[in-house]
């Protein structure tokens, strides 16, 4: 498999991690060295990730070290890790957000577990924003129910900023520099937050392919100097967006069913998507994104894939799947 002239992608699952249910979602640590699961049968996992991955020639047994049953009274449907690796944060379709604080040095929890209770519906999507000039912690959260976007201080459990705009469920939201976020609905817009600001900023109508009126925006990220947004969308739709000159670059479709996951590489040279359709795909944005992008299928599942995500630092990926398995791919010997 190659993507454009360059050198074949050959991606391989290094380990393959089983639940009873679906695994829904997963979450690298911000220094690499640890990643967690959530799946429908409400357990949440903790993992070792494999020291030099791509030295690995094999598939190696996944390294569990902290599992906890019945962590939500529901599925857990999303997962996220503070950026100093103290905290995680998952939400469900208990209505409920559990926050607790983990020991990577004594593999076990600490201190009290927090819980947030101010959505009325599934929590769908959530992360930590980059709060690096203080010590609190900050949590945006979206889903269905009120379909508002909440900003918390996970100091002292109340959301700072409840913000209405969105009139369909919330599928995915992410965050950039200090006080962005952007958030992807049912109702087909992409909206703009700042946090300093007690409304959305912007809101975009993103074009499908099949449809200029659009498709239900599945999935969202912005790459890393925060001016190129994509968004995946339930027609199997990836739509690029200049973001400070507010116009659509263009729309392409790398899967043939709907778009669950999007995220740049650390590098922003690829996309990684996936989907419905089973496949994890790549797509090479270091050309002109005006023209026609070269995409690639660098695995699959044997049922719909729900996440993916990329490794902070090594060109490796973790994916997870209604066949109830998450998997670690990699590149051996690269």
């Amino acid at each position: 498999m190659e993507i454009g002239n360059k050198k074949p992608l050959c991606f391989v699952p290094i380990n393959t991690l089983s639940d009873v249910q679906p695994i829904r979602c997963c979450s690298f640590s911000e220094d690499g060295l640890l990643y967690a699961v959530g799946s429908n049968s409400k357990t949440l996992r903790i993992c070792l990730y494999p020291p030099q991955i791509n030295n690995i020639s094999k598939p190696t047994q996944t390294s569990v070290i902290f599992k906890r049953t019945k962590h939500h009274k529901g599925s857990i449907y999303c997962l996220s890790w503070s950026r100093d690796g103290q905290f995680i944060a998952s939400g469900s379709n208990d209505k409920t957000i559990k926050i607790i604080k983990y020991s990577s040095e004594n593999k076990q929890l600490e201190g009290r577990e927090l819980e947030l209770t101010m959505h009325d519906g599934t929590v769908r999507d959530l992360c930590f924003m980059n709060e690096s000039s203080t010590e609190r912690k900050v949590l945006v959260s979206g889903g269905a129910g009120d379909c508002k976007v909440y900003i918390s201080d996970c100091g002292v459990l109340t959301p700072m900023q409840a913000y209405a705009g969105h009139s369909g469920h919330i599928y995915s939201l992410y965050s950039w520099e200090n006080n962005m976020v952007v958030t992807g609905s049912q109702d087909k817009t992409v909206r703009f937050w700042d946090i300093r600001v007690p409304e959305c900023i912007n809101s975009v109508l993103p074009g499908s392919y099949y449809d200029a009126m659009g498709s239900p925006v599945t999935a969202v990220c912005v790459d890393p100097t925060g001016r190129l947004l994509v968004s995946g969308h339930e027609d199997a739709s990836c739509v690029l967006h200049d973001i400070r000159r507010n116009r659509q670059i263009q729309c392409f479709q790398p899967h043939s069913a709907d778009i669950r996951s999007i995220r740049f590489s650390p590098s922003a040279y690829y996309l990684l998507t996936c989907g419905y359709d089973n496949k994890i795909v790549l797509t090479d944005l270091q050309g002109n994104l005006t023209l026609s992008l070269p995409s690639v299928v660098v695995g699959e599942h044997s049922d719909k894939v729900i996440s993916a995500r990329w490794h902070p630092r090594d060109f490796s990926i973790l994916t997870t799947s209604a066949d109830k398995t998450a998997k670690l791919w990699a590149i051996p010997n690269i």
